[in-house]
């Protein structure tokens, strides 16, 4: 009778991802500092408001952000935040700033925000697949039914 009671108090019980319902979010990005959102978007889709949060599974919610090219960054980043990317060849560098992407790939930005804040791992990986980034403040993803959040 006590072996049966110790091991029940022994044993822990993890969350996987079908003990939590997927959920889909819709944040909107307009007047909002990268970093600061970044960073709570990157807790929803990690799942560490769910207070079953588990750190080695997936728990998070599908996020959907809108109006990316309002986004806006503090002091002199616009000038000075760079972006680099090579092709693995020799002299393949290049380097783009904050201004010059938003010109042209502004949900760019908070994808690789995001992605940077989220472990560099497997889960990781499939973690940013849960993040959909939209210019505007059309999606098209009203079959899911997701909920307005304000951050």
């Amino acid at each position: 009778m006590k072996k049966a009671i110790r091991q029940s108090i022994r044993t822990t019980k993890f969350a996987t991802r079908k003990d939590n319902p997927e959920r889909w979010v819709v944040v909107d990005a307009d007047g909002k500092v990268l970093g600061r959102f970044a960073s709570e978007v990157a807790k929803l889709i990690r799942g560490k408001n769910n207070p079953r949060y588990t750190p080695n599974s997936d728990m998070g919610d599908w996020v959907i952000v809108l109006n990316a090219e309002k986004i806006k960054v503090t002091g002199k980043r616009a000038e000075l935040k760079e972006y680099l990317t090579h092709s693995r060849y020799p002299g393949g560098q290049k380097v783009r700033t904050f201004s010059e992407l938003m010109k042209t790939k502004p949900e760019r930005v908070i994808e690789l925000a995001v992605k940077r804040m989220l472990p560099k791992t497997k889960l990781g990986n499939k973690l940013i697949h849960k993040l959909k980034v939209y210019r505007g403040s059309e999606h098209p993803h009203s079959a899911q039914k997701p909920a307005q959040i304000n951050i």
